[in-house]
Order: C-alpha cells, then sequence, then structure tokens
C-alpha cells in the first residue's frame, strides 16, 4: 500500500503562487464570472501556456509531436535530394 505522500504525488503537484492585489481581485472576478474555481482558471492558464510554446500535454500528445516532427524532417530530407 503507497504511503500517504506517494499516493499525493500521483494526484498532482502544489506550488504556491502569490499575486498582487490587483491581479488576485481580476482573477477572483474573472472566475466569478465564469462559475469557474481558481484551480480551472490556473489548469487553463497553464495548458494555453504550452500550447503557445508548442510543448505536448502528456505522452499521446508527445508521440503526436514527435511523428509530426520526424515526418516534417522526411520531407525536407526528399526535397533536397
Amino acid at each position: 500500500m503507497p504511503s500517504a505522500p506517494a499516493a499525493k504525488q500521483e494526484k498532482g503537484r502544489r506550488k504556491l503562487v502569490e499575486f498582487d492585489e490587483e491581479t488576485w481581485a481580476a482573477l477572483d472576478v474573472l472566475a466569478r464570472d465564469r462559475l469557474a474555481s481558481f484551480q480551472e482558471l490556473a489548469d487553463e492558464a497553464f495548458r494555453d501556456l504550452l500550447r503557445k510554446h508548442h510543448r505536448p500535454i502528456g505522452l499521446r500528445a508527445a508521440l503526436k509531436e514527435s511523428v509530426k516532427t520526424e515526418a516534417g524532417r522526411k520531407r525536407r530530407g526528399d526535397r533536397t535530394q
């Protein structure tokens, strides 16, 4: 049986983040307007950030990205020959 800290790690990681008062107020209003929790806002923001920088989320996405990259390399190599 896994210990409590090991089980907690499998579920997710926690980080302490500090916001200035204006940013926190804006996030709080946004969360209330959307009927979303702060966690949901944070999940969306980090997903968008990773997508913006072309970073895959999860193994499946990483494999798809790898296949696309390899296919692109092969196409570029075929053109130069």
